[in-house]
């Protein structure tokens, strides 16, 4: 499974994890705009990455 997740370097810590399937670069974008804006305007380095999940079963 392929997730997109926002995190910050400041902090060091994820701010959330997204499913690739149901959410599109510009959902991301807007969900960085108006849930995590917070550390963006603290002069956080907050970046999008691909987070690949291994299912086994």
């Amino acid at each position: 499974m392929e997730f997109r997740e926002i995190y910050c370097s400041n902090c060091k810590k994820i701010l959330g994890r997204y499913n690739i399937k149901f959410y599109s670069d510009d959902k991301i974008g807007e969900i960085l705009n108006t849930h995590h804006i917070s550390h963006v305007r603290n002069g956080h380095q907050v970046t999008i990455r691909k987070f690949v999940k291994n299912t086994r079963s």
